[in-house]
């Protein structure tokens, strides 16, 4: 793709990889150049490091010849380093053509992988085996770019005398884990995961495990938490539709780039040996096949039921094909013929309630007169309008989730709606019902190596036809055999095609080593300032009291490195009476003494392990060493995981000062309300560099900043961002100054040591030829066109993809997505999680704005819009939000609307939309006029990136309850717990009574407000306390108190706590608290010094949508 000639909008790339333009909304007055950076040497393992895993390519793998790691496609352009683009990171996927007699040429071996033997051997089996704890992009104008980083750092041989290697690596446990036979089957729950609710199955029902679809329970999701996109495209929007100066343009662009598939399959293909992109297979057109048999006619319903056919119907067309009657099929064998439903909208019974969907979603709203929008429940995902055979059967929403559940034929009309076309997902979120599938076959597309899934197409018992690229496969021997009903001869009837979620155990031709033991190494920061935050006491305590409940086995792995001015490394050799520290002061040039004894098997090395975390709080209590040297002790911590991978956990609480990466104040105090001149790129590449050489041997990093000053988390976040880290914030900690924030160390901490993790995992999100994928967001690396690279998998990380319509859908009605991802488990074992969804396909714009899901378009557009931040700037960002309420309201007003009404109409499916934007724009990410430390604006920026959509709602528009009249009516029923529900209320003060107590939940904090004249029973019950004035100025913690107002309240916050993986603080406030100011300006509908109130809101998009 070629890029426009201009000045790289320096960010120093989050992970929105690259982005496509969208129609008029986030595109830059000018070009915008994004570069990729390349990688040549940091992919794979490198043999070259002692002690390193072999290189094993499974036999049935074709070898590659070349060797050219982070092999990117010709579209992609290789820059210097130093010129950081946005953070989208950008690739270009051609659509696929339709399948032709001839296979594709390409100009490189392509991937490919072949399937083991058969064996009629299928089992399902428990999932018990998971970690506790874990969690993707294409081309566009918002590019990315990505430079080539230095070789991996090898071992030194000079200095200190040490071994050179780690040791012999310990032999992988076997991956046994199919231990039922070929009939067992169950749903396994997956431990590690806060307690779930919100099922979507009815109280009480368990699905029968062969005709019901999965129907996971989960807890409310959160905001996805990611580092800050990068670049956006350009933005563009016709001048009579200006908000804001006249050079604002746009947020979404609506063309997509257009290069070739081919040449980036061919030359991604001839990468690496050890190339994940073999393993998991390629995208649609990552490998020529034989050309399907030509005389079967390709109609393209799904379903998973089929007529079966004697040998002399094995030519005709598929049931459900036009003109053929399926009462005029004979069935010889006895099978029963399972009529398939009809998919599309057009086909909807009018049972269904389509004539009451379609009055609903598109009933004009005025929303200057409607002024009690807000739901007074949770908002639910929209439901597709499918045949409800095809819905029953659909990905839970949760999971995966598309901004339009009615997808436009053709890219004009999406164009033509104003709306972004996207995906958001959460594919490793803890699950409490998983089935598993242990089978030596695993069976997928021959052409786009798309897993079977129930949306998939039975033409006969022996051959089936692919959901996304239409090509009919053979349904192997093995599949024949259905292990939960015990019956040959229905495969439809198999697990894989009644659930749309499902996790394989992965045979061998999944793996390019043994699967990696789990590895932990903790990095502490113990200069004077991180030993006065106290912040060591509470860390190594927690880590003791959660030792024995890390993921893993009798392989996982230890280790320990602390860092001031110099390097210090714990030898934790058997046989020592005590833990040896050894310090490297050369941290120019740092290396690694007794390498061998510093990552240590926790089983064998306990007491050593245990006598450590014990000591170090008071080894450095008397140190008045002020400088930090992170960069050298993270490039340790690297040449120290190198050989194996693992997970990097960084504890640093001051700017890095010392040695490389060290990093100076780039803050303006009295610059902190502004949009301009605001650092939001990183002023260094050294933390991007080392996060994709960690990323290359499938090392995370994770950063918890503890400081109280700022640190330049713009630059430090990159080490996070690139690897597939997290990063957790805990502004001014202290463990004496402020106490709340210990409680909320200590239980996000313990959830961080013990959820579910996995390990050297790789993505891939695949969709129904036609549709593109240009842009990804989240932390992750773009390994080739479209893999994700993620070292480190977790449970609570979100990502977001955006699309377009490359080619037109016509003659589909429905178009499917599927994301894939391959991982190994804290066991030791090869786990593929597959997660699939199935839409309808629409052709008129009404339709297009009827399935619009509001939530998802507001976590897409601020996606984009932080890496609008980044690659131009914050007012740009913001004037694109503004401008994409404005072009979807302006094009149903003039398209849709049959009669033009006055004030500002939406369609109900939309009608939050300029209330969710205006949230955005009050958010610390994107807000102006208020101060803002800068790190602070950062790490929020890193949450909607990184954050599943759930949390991301609730920390853009928080919710507010009236508590001080709390009853049973209505409430949930869990665990012999009573959970009160009450109304959601509007975000604004007129709302509030002084007579009553609300409490406002905006996802990591919590407020419950007391008014002034709040009855007497409420504060003596529930708080403790005689009278009003008696309320302590900084209580953050409600009395448990045998009174039933007591036992409700701590039951709705508990519950409310429970459903997330982070720990909001409970701050209680009177109106004389300093904390009001912070209640207040999460009033999102009413007007503040620097911003406007909703109504206001509503009048100036009014103006610019009647222009």
């Amino acid at each position: 793709m070629a890029q426009p000639a201009g000045p790289p909008a320096g960010y120093p790339s989050h992970n929105g990889a690259g982005q496509q333009p969208y129609s008029n909304v986030f595109s830059l007055p000018g070009p915008v150049q994004n570069q990729l950076m390349h990688s040549p040497d940091s992919q794979g393992y490198s043999p070259s490091v002692p002690g390193s895993y072999s290189h094993q390519t499974p036999a049935k793998v074709p070898p590659r010849p070349s060797l050219g790691q982070y092999n990117y496609s010709g579209s992609q352009n290789v820059s210097q380093l130093n010129s950081f683009e946005g953070p989208g990171q950008t690739l270009n996927r051609p659509p696929l053509a339709p399948f032709s007699g001839s296979p594709v040429q390409q100009t490189g071996p392509a991937p490919q992988v072949l399937l083991p033997p058969l064996q009629n051997s299928a089992a399902i089996s428990s999932a018990g085996s998971f970690p506790p704890g874990a969690t993707p992009p294409v081309l566009s104008n918002w590019q990315y770019s990505q430079a080539p980083t230095s070789q991996p750092l090898g071992f030194q041989t000079s200095h200190l005398a040490h071994v050179t290697g780690t040791g012999s690596p310990q032999p992988p446990s076997s991956l046994s884990g199919n231990t039922n036979p070929p009939g067992s089957y169950q749903y396994a729950a997956s431990p590690g995961g806060p307690p779930l609710q919100n099922s979507y199955m009815k109280p009480g029902s368990v699905p029968p495990p062969v005709t019901q679809p999965l129907t996971p329970l989960h807890p409310p999701a959160r905001p996805p938490l990611g580092p800050p996109p990068v670049s956006g495209p350009p933005l563009i929007r016709p001048s009579t539709m200006t908000a804001g100066p006249p050079n604002t343009q746009p947020l979404i662009n609506s063309t997509a780039s257009r290069e070739g598939d081919a040449t980036s399959a061919a030359s991604d293909g001839a990468a690496v040996q050890n190339s994940y992109d073999a393993l998991e297979g390629g995208g649609l057109t990552a490998t020529p096949h034989p050309p399907a048999p030509p005389n079967v006619k390709m109609n393209r319903n799904v379903g998973y039921s089929y007529p079966a056919l004697p040998p002399g119907y094995q030519n005709t067309s598929a049931p459900g094909a036009p003109g053929m009657q399926a009462s005029a099929l004979q069935y010889p064998d006895g099978s029963k013929h399972f009529h398939q439903p009809a998919l599309g909208t057009n086909h909807l019974s009018a049972s269904m309630g389509a004539l009451n969907l379609q009055q609903e979603g598109l009933r004009p709203v005025n929303l200057l007169q409607e002024r009690n929008i807000l739901p007074t429940t949770l908002l639910k995902a929209p439901v597709p309008n499918l045949h409800e055979d095809i819905q029953k059967l659909n990905c839970n929403p949760e999971l995966f989730r598309c901004t339009l559940t009615n997808i436009p034929q053709t890219q004009a009309l999406l164009n033509k709606a104003k709306l972004p076309l996207g995906l958001l997902l959460h594919p490793f979120k803890d699950l409490s019902q998983l089935p598993v599938v242990t089978s030596s076959t695993i069976v997928r597309c021959r052409s786009c190596r798309t897993y079977i899934n129930p949306f998939v197409s039975f033409l006969d018992q022996r051959r089936w036809k692919c959901n996304l690229c239409y090509r009919v496969n053979d349904v192997p021997e093995e599949f024949m055999y259905n292990p939960v009903t015990r019956v040959y001869g229905e495969p439809h009837k198999r697990p894989e095609v009644q659930n749309a979620t499902i996790e394989f155990m992965a045979p061998s031709e999944y793996m390019l080593r043994p699967p990696q033991p789990p590895v932990y190494l903790f990095v502490f920061d113990v200069s004077h300032n991180a030993v006065e935050t106290g912040y060591l006491n509470t860390v190594c305590q927690t880590l003791l009291d959660n030792l024995d409940l890390l993921p893993g086995n009798t392989r996982t792995k230890i280790g320990f490195i602390t860092f001031d001015s110099t390097i210090h490394f714990y030898s934790l050799q058997e046989g020592l009476s005590q833990p040896q520290m050894l310090i490297v002061s050369d941290i120019e040039d740092v290396f690694i003494p007794m390498p061998e004894n510093l990552l240590v098997n926790l089983n064998e090395n306990k007491e050593l392990i245990q006598d450590l975390l014990k000591a170090l709080p008071q080894m450095f209590t008397k140190s008045l060493e002020t400088q930090s040297a992170l960069g050298p002790a993270l490039q340790a911590a690297f040449k120290l995981m190198s050989p194996t991978g693992g997970r990097i956990s960084v504890f640093q609480t001051q700017l890095p000062s010392v040695g490389m990466g060290a990093l100076k104040s780039r803050e303006e105090p009295n610059q902190r309300a502004t949009a301009k001149d605001i650092h939001l790129t990183p002023s260094t590449d050294f933390y991007k560099k080392l996060a994709l050489d960690c990323s290359g041997q499938q090392v995370a990093v994770d950063l918890f900043l503890l400081s109280g000053q700022y640190s330049d988390l713009a630059s430090l976040g990159c080490i996070s961002r690139y690897s597939a880290g997290s990063v957790y914030y805990y502004q001014s900690y202290h463990h004496k100054h402020n106490p709340v924030q210990v409680e909320k160390l200590q239980k996000e901490l313990k959830r961080y040591l013990t959820r579910k993790i996995g390990f050297e995992a790789v993505m891939r999100i695949r969709c129904t030829k036609g549709l593109s994928i240009h842009t990804f967001h989240g932390n992750f690396f773009v390994r080739s066109t479209d893999l994700l690279s993620l070292p480190n998998v977790n449970p609570d990380a979100g990502y977001a993809v955006q699309m377009s319509v490359e080619e037109s859908l016509t003659d589909m009605q429905v178009v499917s997505f599927q994301s894939a991802l391959l991982y190994t488990s804290s066991k030791g074992e090869r786990r593929i999680r597959v997660h699939t969804m199935c839409l309808p396909v629409v052709t008129t714009l009404s339709d297009v704005y009827l399935g619009a899901d509001v939530q998802a378009i507001t976590g897409l557009l601020a996606n984009m819009a932080v890496d609008r931040s980044v690659s131009a700037t914050l007012s740009d960002a913001r004037d694109a939000l503004v401008n994409a309420v404005i072009d979807s309201l302006a094009a149903y007003r003039s398209a849709v609307l049959s009669v033009q009404q006055p004030g500002l109409t939406a369609p109900s499916s939309l009608r939050l939309f300029p209330l969710y934007v205006l949230a955005l724009l009050k958010q610390k990410a994107f807000q102006t006029g208020t101060s803002t430390r800068l790190d602070e604006r950062i790490f929020t920026m890193c949450q909607v990136k990184n954050q599943p959509l759930v949390y991301l709602m609730l920390m853009t528009h928080p919710s507010l309850y009236r508590v001080d009249n709390l009853t049973d009516e209505g409430a949930l029923n869990i665990n012999d717990r009573t959970i009160p529900q009450p109304p959601l209320l509007q975000l604004s003060v007129e709302k509030l009574s002084r007579d009553g107590a609300y409490l406002m939940d905006a996802g990591s904090v919590m407020f419950l407000w007391i008014g002034k004249n709040c009855g007497q029973s409420f504060i003596s019950q529930v708080l403790g306390v005689p009278n009003y004035g008696s309320i302590p100025q900084n209580m953050t913690h409600l009395p448990e108190l045998d009174t039933a107002e007591s036992t409700r309240t701590i039951a709705f916050i508990s519950w409310l706590r429970e459903q997330r993986p982070f720990f909001p603080i409970l701050y209680i406030i009177k109106d004389d608290s300093p904390l009001k100011s912070s209640f207040l300006q999460n009033m999102i509908e009413d007007r503040t010094e620097s911003a406007l109130s909703y109504y206001e809101f509503l009048l100036h998009i009014q103006q610019q949508v009647n222009k």
